[in-house]
């Protein structure tokens, strides 16, 4: 860790840890064993970051977000408070000769949180699910599928129910499958389902 990374004293980070420069680590979070943070990243009170995370540059994780491991969160990245990113399906204390299970007796299957994303406070996201670029998750949401780029979605289970530009913003229908952006006047196009920037002619 370099002299630009603040940690405070009541956290917990494993001397594994990897944290990139003008990130802040508050207090009683919990940075596990081989966990790498990009650079100006905010791990907020409580956080939980498992074994071996990938987490980008500018993301912010909001107080007691658990992100267990293997997942991985792209640049500019936002984890409300509460929220949990789980890592196994089908979940057992005890296997079903009744004794504990450990470490070798699962496959942990991480969440994949795309570039900008967002996911509200107390969202549950489910083992294995992908987020993608800009999408929303709206509070209290549970995400059992993956989510498509810019795509708003609540409640449970997760439905898209609306399109959101890179602002975060709902966007504003134009016709013809055009979308754009109130606030930044960004031009998107939905295509089968799926909608992507327009391309800005030269």
């Amino acid at each position: 860790m370099g002299n630009s990374v603040r940690v405070e004293q009541s956290a917990d980070v494993d001397e594994r840890a990897v944290i990139g420069p003008g990130s802040t680590v508050w207090h009683l979070a919990q940075v596990r064993e081989d966990a790498v943070i990009g650079a100006d990243c905010i791990i907020g009170r409580g956080a939980y970051v498992g074994p071996g995370v990938r987490i980008g540059d500018r993301v912010k994780l909001q107080n007691h977000a658990l992100v267990y491991e293997p997942a991985v969160l792209e640049d500019g990245v936002f984890v409300g408070p509460a929220a949990v990113l789980t890592n196994d399906l089908y979940p057992r204390s005890v296997d079903p000769d009744g004794k504990l299970k450990r470490g070798d007796d699962w496959h942990a299957q991480g969440v994949t949180l795309r570039q900008g994303c967002s996911i509200g406070a107390r969202a549950v996201l489910v083992a294995g699910v992908t987020v993608g670029r800009w999408a929303l998750v709206a509070a209290g949401t549970v995400v059992h599928r993956d989510v498509p780029d810019f795509a708003l979605v609540a409640g449970v289970p997760a439905r898209r129910i609306k399109w959101v530009g890179r602002a975060g913003e709902p966007l504003a229908e134009a016709g013809d499958g055009r979308w754009h952006c109130p606030r930044t006047g960004e031009q998107y196009v939905e295509t089968d389902g799926v909608l992507h920037e327009a391309q800005v002619e030269a």
